[in-house]
């Protein structure tokens, strides 16, 4: 599995807040049914590369469907072979060191 973090963003909209769009796209990745989550700068889907790509792909779609004439779509993606990733894991990791007191 792999993950992406993405932020669409439609240019050139009435007006200057984006939440109704950004409602918009999430019913899209409900409907993938990928596992994600939103946060306050971008989205994090998981899955297959293939499968981000695809969903990627019908985000920055959506917004020009909706009649918008430019969009801006930043990704990142981490696709890791040699283990199992998930949505949370890379804050668990990070928790769990934090966790641990070194010795004096």
């Amino acid at each position: 599995m792999a993950l992406l973090e993405i932020t669409v963003i439609p240019l050139g909209t009435a007006g200057s807040g984006l939440s109704a769009w950004i409602a918009g796209l999430e019913s899209l990745l409900e409907e993938s049914g990928l596992p994600f989550r939103l946060s306050d700068m971008g989205t994090i889907v998981e899955g297959s590369a293939d499968e981000l790509f695809a969903i990627a792909r019908k985000l920055h779609e959506h917004c020009f469907g909706a009649g918008v004439a430019r969009v801006y779509t930043v990704m990142k993606i981490d696709d890791r072979r040699d283990k199992a990733v998930a949505i949370g894991d890379k804050v668990a990791s990070v928790e769990a060191r934090k966790a641990v007191k070194p010795d004096k």
